[in-house]
């Protein structure tokens, strides 16, 4: 069962709605079961924001805002806490070609991936500025934006500070890109990389390889299979994926948010109303759980329809209270 409390959504929603007893059009029941220590059994999904432009890539600002990435408006949004009407969007940091995905450092230090004009939906492009890692805050600069061999860094997916002024980025490959801007590949998948994080003591960096998860042990390099998505047999495999103070990882797919133990055992799945693709623990404490899923409802109640030519972007916000907490 879903109680929606939708907050003002930029470009598609204007105000709060009275909350829904049923699921809302493309949404599905998503009732959750408890998993100790995570999430209770009474727990239910509200909506927070919700648009026709995409809400991916998401963080957590050092004052507990979420913040996601908005390709299509070329810009990183954060929800401001507005009390009883739930969450309101605004930019965070504008002009962010192509935003694709952010990631902020221990320290307060913002980065992103500009996808440039790499959106396949959008036809031929004609566009001079190249896809790149770039640093938003405290001040603006690029980290990266080619290869060594000055071959493009191509549409980045995935981005996580490394907390030295660089980052491990997700496209294709999985690979690591200095604060001076070398680019090493660490890992070639046996399908495609997606979701990076890592552990809560920086020892160990997680990867998704479509339905597998790969851990690698920072110090030495070791890298094992820490896990598969065992109900994402048709689907599109592990997405974003995040962790909380205890070491449990949490991984997006067709079947809702994986939850995983630092040993790997799998702890359940909590179902999402829709496809879900990224996630962060935010809010003062960290103990909300918001969740990017695709797919959203216009003002009227109706499905959002994609234009033709168009990548499907609407998406919407759902959070959760938990029992656990994240970094």
């Amino acid at each position: 069962m879903i109680r929606a409390s939708l907050a003002l959504a930029a470009l598609f929603l204007s105000a709060p709605v009275l909350a829904q007893t049923a699921p809302l059009a493309g949404e599905k029941n998503a009732e959750i079961e408890a998993i100790d220590g995570v999430v209770s059994g009474d727990a239910e999904w509200q909506i927070a924001w919700s648009g026709p432009m995409t809400a991916d890539g998401m963080t957590t600002a050092p004052d507990g805002r979420l913040i996601f990435a908005q390709e299509q408006s070329n810009a990183i949004w954060a929800l401001w806490p507005d009390g009883e009407n739930g969450e309101r969007a605004f930019v965070e940091v504008p002009y962010v070609l192509g935003a694709g995905a952010a990631s902020y450092a221990a320290d307060g230090t913002l980065l992103a991936v500009e996808r440039g004009c790499s959106d396949p939906g959008l036809g031929d492009l004609e566009c001079s500025q190249p896809s790149a890692l770039v640093q938003l805050l405290p001040e603006r600069r690029v980290i990266a934006d080619s290869m060594g061999d000055g071959e493009t860094l191509g549409r980045l997916n995935d981005v996580l500070a490394d907390g030295e002024g660089g980052a491990w980025v997700t496209q294709g490959a999985l690979w690591h890109i200095d604060a001076d801007g070398s680019v090493t590949k660490l890992y070639e998948p046996e399908a495609f990389t997606n979701g990076v994080a890592i552990s809560p003591d920086g020892s160990r960096l997680y990867v998704t390889d479509m339905r597998t998860i790969h851990a690698f042990d920072l110090a030495s390099g070791e890298r094992t299979i820490f896990a598969t998505l065992d109900e994402d047999s048709e689907g599109f495999g592990g997405d974003g994926m995040t962790v909380d103070t205890e070491g449990r990882l949490y991984v997006t797919g067709d079947a809702g948010v994986y939850v995983f133990a630092d040993s790997g055992e799998k702890l359940g799945v909590i179902p999402v109303p829709r496809r879900s693709i990224t996630l962060a623990f935010a809010g003062a404490d960290r103990s909300t759980l918001y969740v990017g899923a695709m797919g959203a409802v216009t003002p009227a109640g109706e499905a959002w329809e994609t234009p033709e030519g168009v990548r499907n972007v609407a998406m919407t916000i759902y959070r959760l209270p938990m029992l656990a907490s994240g970094n």
